[in-house]
């Protein structure tokens, strides 16, 4: 790449959420506490998940790794949002908005990809329950895995392979509280019309065809359920309810953001929240209410690590008192 191409941008500046002091404050306050939620949530489920031998199925170990990938999610541009809450010139460099760049998509791909794969691992439970055990062996759970990581790497470097080489030679304010692709792209020194509309094309491809697989395979799931009984169909409602609720609140603002052809930045912000705030703090809390193997497992762990210390305090505060 020549000088005449290079980039002479070396960072950007973030608008962030408004512009509002008060609010800051309000907002600081408000995402330190989901953030921190978030990563105690999911790390919860992650170590209940590992040390539960009750819980080490295919289906749990899938959901530990998208707890995971939720914890990632939030905090690949999360920390940075709330700190800027108390700057007053929010910016960031060249090499750190590529960065943000690289892992939304690296995540977001990463966990449409594991999203089939539960749904894969319901479809096999439901539907072939007498070959579960073999088919959903741990060495297919790895490859699953795997795979979904492969899928977000392949995505984000498609997308970012677009980007990196922009010349960036004068405009670096972005409406937004991270290097968001389209905005980012935007600010480059040539008309990016063709650059926007292969953007969107590789989202859109990823999010349409994960999400018809999604849909395929629920469908799938009820009708061959609904030729059983009623008792059985109540039951696979009951597993379904969770993972159909996590893939609308997941593919409902994508689907959103592809089919609405105007460029609203209210709504486009409301959207950025809901993946790197709301949508990791919901899964856990979605998986969680609805299980009960996973609360009674949740509840012994608390109970098995914290009663304890509780009563040698309280035993420690009675003898105290007694002395």
């Amino acid at each position: 790449m020549d000088k005449a191409n290079s980039s002479v941008v070396s960072e950007f500046v973030l608008l962030g959420l408004c512009s509002s002091q008060n609010l800051q404050l309000f907002y600081f306050v408000f995402f330190s506490v989901l953030y921190m939620v978030i990563v105690l949530g999911n790390l919860l489920i992650i170590l209940t998940v590992t040390f539960d031998t009750s819980l080490h199925s295919p289906m749990y170990f899938l959901l530990g790794n998208l707890s995971f990938i939720d914890i990632c999610q939030a905090s690949f541009a999360t920390p940075k949002m709330i700190a800027d809450f108390l700057s007053e010139h929010k910016t960031i460099s060249f090499s750190g908005c590529i960065a943000q760049i690289f892992f939304v998509h690296l995540f977001t791909g990463g966990e449409m990809v594991l999203l089939v794969s539960m749904a894969y691992d319901r479809y096999v439970a439901i539907c072939k329950p007498l070959y579960y055990v073999i088919i959903m062996s741990r060495r297919t759970c790895t490859v699953l895995v795997t795979i979904s990581w492969a899928v977000g790497l392949v995505h984000t470097l498609s997308q970012l392979s677009f980007t990196v080489n922009l010349p960036f030679c004068g405009p670096n304010v972005v409406d937004s509280f991270f290097c968001d692709l389209p905005r980012v792209t935007k600010l480059a020194c040539l008309d990016s019309n063709i650059i926007e509309i292969l953007i969107v094309v590789n989202s859109g491809v990823l999010s349409l065809s994960t999400f018809s697989l999604l849909v395929s395979s629920y469908i799938i799931i009820l009708v061959t359920v609904l030729l059983k009984s009623s008792a059985a169909m109540a039951k696979a409602f009951s597993t379904l309810a969770s993972h159909i609720a996590v893939v609308i609140l997941f593919f409902g603002p994508c689907i959103f953001i592809y089919v609405w052809p105007f460029t609203i930045y209210p709504v486009d912000k409301l959207l950025d929240i809901f993946y790197t705030v709301f949508t990791p703090i919901l899964n856990p809390i979605i998986y969680t209410l609805r299980n009960r193997d996973m609360k009674a497992a949740i509840r012994k762990i608390v109970n098995y690590y914290l009663r304890p210390r509780i009563i040698s305090e309280m035993s420690l505060v009675v003898r105290t008192s007694l002395h």
